[in-house]
């Protein structure tokens, strides 16, 4: 059964969470879009490249955010995987390297050059962001600042609504903040034959005491991988 049309829920905010349901159907599956968070950009952000030496990214959210308060393109930006890279270049940007991994790997990655850097860098992401990437770039000797230009916020979703959602074979999860929010989803509309499938293991953590049938993650926190877990298991 592992090449059968499965029935696919995409929780991610849009519009990635669209990107992400184009993918779903290319493989011949049914993608359900209803985003469990919505990003909201915060009213007092303000940026300053004073001093900045490159940019961190660790999710297209964050480059959509600092794009729609700055049009500085010159300065070189890391990305922590290949749809924040992709997000960076669409966006103008012509300097972009991407750690095709997770906040660890970035950090690895901007420090091994930190030589080529000429100032501080700069994270611009979300207020309650998923990893500490500044914890990890300051460990490792390297100047940083983070400035948080939106929030990540719980959708309003219509529970007759989820209660048809959780019917789902597969459930796909981005964040462990989406996660969060489907446990306690799951609390008012158990879903024992649901499949969990987060892009890495710190993202399905929350999901820990949820009852599901399955919580998996791909062995690289990469989308093409957390798709192809689609059509494997039951």
């Amino acid at each position: 059964m592992a090449n059968r049309r499965r029935r696919v829920w995409i929780t991610r905010a849009q519009p990635g969470a669209e990107a992400t349901a184009a993918r779903v159907r290319a493989l011949g599956h049914d993608a359900w879009v209803e985003p469990l968070l919505d990003i909201r950009p915060l009213a007092d952000a303000r940026i300053e490249l004073g001093g900045v030496g490159a940019l961190a990214f660790t999710s297209a959210n964050g480059v959509r955010a600092f794009t729609d308060l700055s049009g500085q393109r010159d300065i070189k930006v890391f990305a922590v995987g290949a749809a924040t890279a992709q997000a960076a270049r669409a966006a103008g940007f012509r300097a972009v390297l991407s750690a095709d991994g997770d906040v660890a790997a970035l950090a690895q990655g901007i420090a091994a050059r930190r030589g080529e850097i000429r100032g501080v860098v700069l994270h611009p992401g979300a207020a309650e962001p998923a990893g500490d990437l500044a914890g990890a770039l300051a460990d490792q000797g390297v100047e940083v600042r983070s400035v948080a230009l939106y929030d990540s916020v719980a959708a309003e979703v219509e529970p007759a609504r989820l209660a048809a959602l959780v019917q789902a074979d597969s459930v796909l999860l981005h964040s462990p903040k989406a996660a969060k929010e489907l446990a306690r989803v799951l609390k008012a509309h158990p879903a024992p034959g649901l499949r969990a499938l987060g892009l890495s293991p710190a993202v399905i953590r929350p999901l820990a005491r949820s009852g599901l049938a399955e919580r998996t993650s791909p062995p690289m926190p990469l989308e093409a991988a957390l798709l192809n877990l689609i059509g494997r298991g039951r």
